[in-house]
């Protein structure tokens, strides 16, 4: 199992970072949040999962080791894959996703795209005795105030972290805003990822 990597960051893209370890560049897949706390050309640190599959090798990255291990929990239920799993944390923290559970708060878990009520419900009776309590304090819902920066804030660090100027990041954020509002006006929670997309075809269409 590779526990982690370490090295500069070679490159960064809507949901994969490059990191170079020893001279090679190993793919990693990361949730908005992580992705935004790197930069390209300084050192960074992963805890990684090794997912195999008989067709593909594919890393995934996460910010530190608790991430990792919720990661890994969430995926001893029934129907959560990786990529499932992945989105379920780049929605909710750890604690949050533990108070949730904990709580059997089923609102929390629909907000996860791919989630529906059922299931929602098949997971909390799953999940209820194998993440166990919080760590610390956690709001159930969203990853938003203290548990990470809003969607505006990930979005534009995300694209600085890509190589846009500040203003282009200003400007690609101001774009996608009314579709983010959208999203938060029928109660549903903004997705960083779709966003940034929605931000660099923007940028690609203005250069």
């Amino acid at each position: 199992m590779i526990a982690f990597v370490s090295g500069p960051v070679a490159a960064v893209a809507p949901d994969t970072a490059v990191i170079e370890v020893g001279g090679v560049g190993m793919a990693v897949q990361c949730t908005p949040a992580t992705l935004a706390g790197l930069r390209v050309g300084q050192q960074a640190r992963l805890a990684t999962s090794l997912v195999v599959r008989e067709d593909s090798l594919t890393l995934y990255g996460f910010a530190d080791d608790d991430e990792r291990q919720v990661f890994e929990l969430l995926q001893t239920a029934s129907g959560v894959g990786p990529r499932l799993a992945q989105a379920m944390l780049a929605v909710h923290s750890p604690d949050a996703l533990r108070l949730a559970v904990s709580t059997g708060d089923e609102k929390a878990l629909t907000a996860v795209p791919g989630i529906g009520k059922k299931g929602a419900q098949r997971l909390l009776l799953e999940l209820k005795d194998r993440l166990g309590e919080p760590l610390g304090s956690a709001v159930p819902g969203a990853r938003s105030a203290a548990a990470a920066p809003g969607w505006s804030d990930q979005l534009h660090t995300a694209l600085v972290g890509l190589g846009y100027a500040t203003r282009e990041a200003d400007e690609a954020v101001a774009a996608v805003t009314p579709r983010a509002e959208e999203t938060v006006a029928a109660g549903g929670t903004p997705q960083v990822a779709q966003l940034l997309r929605a931000a660099l075809q923007t940028l690609n269409r203005t250069r």
